[in-house]
């Protein structure tokens, strides 16, 4: 477990510059594993306000410290297509400078409070976001998105054994991801994630901290746990065990949900109740980080204050809805297509397998296909023209041939022409004998007195 607590307050202005990390600062102490459950009395911190303090603060008709153009606080906001959002950290009121970090790296956010006095804490919410920023994906799942987190623990373990910040310092982690409608996230430590969905405030993790156990055993509420004096005791957070784990999970949003990410400065100062006030009441997420941590502010800023706000403005559902129907219009045109496509092809080779005799220029011809017309294109095309005339075959046989003689194959339409030739032929025999037995009957005829004298003699 690890104590969290302020080094001595400074009287100096804070002071940050907007492009280095924004880190919080509070210095550790690693208690003995064998402590076990049992945890050291803890003297009450310095930062706790006094009776006079609460009331000051809690004053009707006080006024909320602006946070606009402050030395030591630092903003960004963006948006994409799916995704407005807001941040805003300041060094608070106490402290001298800011150990929070923080990573807008859209779709991935991140908040780190760091830990371990000056030149420490940090250091290590530096290497903490750094490194998320350089392995994230695209869209990381809740998996990778732990892994990279207890990636940053090692990384900070290395960095303090190779003298960079100090030995023992350490950080919280609480990383978010969010693609389409689903939300992967990754905790460490007491930095929290919330969800206002519909109006009310929903925190989805779990604080890794003595009170939190605390809370959990029905010892002492919530908001006691917010004024213990043990509440910055951490039991876990990375830089100090290589075998430290990392939290994920999987969560569903919507559209209209605002996500709010934020370090201990906030909900250690403001209740979960005005934190739900302050984001239903501001209209982007600018607004709603900038309210949360003026109200940190107003209510002492005794600790570093990071807030990140991601409002979802589309969780994709109509468009997945839209696009579920476009791949449904286009699937079934596919299919359309694909029978129409096979019919046409079993036609066409219907139509390429079929042979008919027909009449080619008062000749017997021979066609390939059907002997019928398609929207005027017609069905069949010409293979051959025989040198048979259609008028010396049988008059039945003339008539079939101008509707079309189907046959079976190529090969049978050669044995149907011969047959006609043997059929002409034999007709022409035929026609010759009946013409040589005509001729010689009139012959005969034609000489009646040749017989007669042949019959005499």
């Amino acid at each position: 477990m690890m104590d969290e607590r302020s080094d001595q307050p400074s009287t100096q202005e804070p002071q940050i510059t907007p492009e280095q990390p924004h880190i919080e600062e509070t210095p550790i102490d690693v208690l003995p594993d064998s402590v076990g459950n049992e945890v050291s009395p803890v003297e009450e911190s310095n930062d706790s306000p006094s009776l006079d303090e609460t009331i000051i603060v809690e004053a009707p008709g006080r006024t909320s410290m602006c946070v606009d153009g402050r030395s030591g606080s630092d903003t960004c906001s963006g948006s994409t297509s799916h995704l407005r959002w807001g941040a805003r950290t300041d060094v608070g009121l106490v402290r001298d400078h800011n150990e929070d970090s923080y990573l807008v790296l859209s779709p991935v956010f991140c908040v780190s409070d760091g830990m371990g006095g000056h030149a420490a804490g940090e250091v290590a919410s530096r290497i903490t976001v750094e490194t998320i920023a350089q392995e994230t994906s695209s869209s990381p799942d809740d998996v990778q998105l732990g892994q990279y987190i207890e990636h940053a623990n090692l990384a900070i373990i290395e960095a303090s054994q190779n003298g960079e910040g100090k030995s023992g310092m350490g950080c919280t982690a609480t990383a978010i991801s969010i693609n389409e409608n689903m939300m992967a996230v990754g905790h460490v430590g007491d930095s929290r994630c919330y969800v206002l969905h519909a109006g009310k405030l929903v925190r989805i993790t779990h604080d890794h901290s003595f009170v939190e156990e605390l809370v959990d055993a029905g010892e002492i509420t919530a908001d006691e746990a917010r004024v213990h004096p043990s509440r910055s005791v951490i039991t876990r957070a990375l830089g100090s065990d290589p075998d430290m784990y990392a939290d994920h999970f999987l969560i569903e949003v919507y559209e209209g949900d605002r996500i709010i990410l934020c370090s201990d400065g906030l909900n250690s100062m403001v209740p979960d109740a005005v934190i739900e006030s302050l984001a239903v009441s501001s209209v982007t997420p600018q607004q709603a980080a900038d309210s949360l941590v003026s109200e940190a502010l107003t209510q002492g800023g005794h600790d570093n204050v990071t807030v990140i706000v991601v409002d979802v403005a589309s969780d994709t559902r109509e468009d997945n809805h839209f696009k579920q129907q476009k791949q449904f219009f286009i699937r079934t045109l596919q299919a359309i297509g694909i029978f129409l496509g096979i019919l046409l092809l079993t036609l066409v080779l219907f139509i390429r397998s079929s042979w008919y005799l027909g009449i080619d220029h008062h000749n017997v011809a021979l066609y390939r296909g059907l002997n019928s017309t398609f929207m005027s294109i017609p069905l069949s095309s010409l293979t051959e023209t025989t040198d048979i005339a259609v008028g010396d075959l049988p008059q039945g046989t003339q008539t079939k041939l101008m509707d079309g003689i189907v046959v079976d194959s190529e090969e049978t339409a050669h044995i149907t022409i011969e047959s006609y030739r043997d059929q002409i032929r034999t007709l022409q025999e035929k026609a010759k004998h009946t013409a040589n037995d005509t001729g010689l009957a009139e012959n005969k005829d034609s000489n009646p007195d040749t017989s007669e004298g042949a019959a005499h003699e």
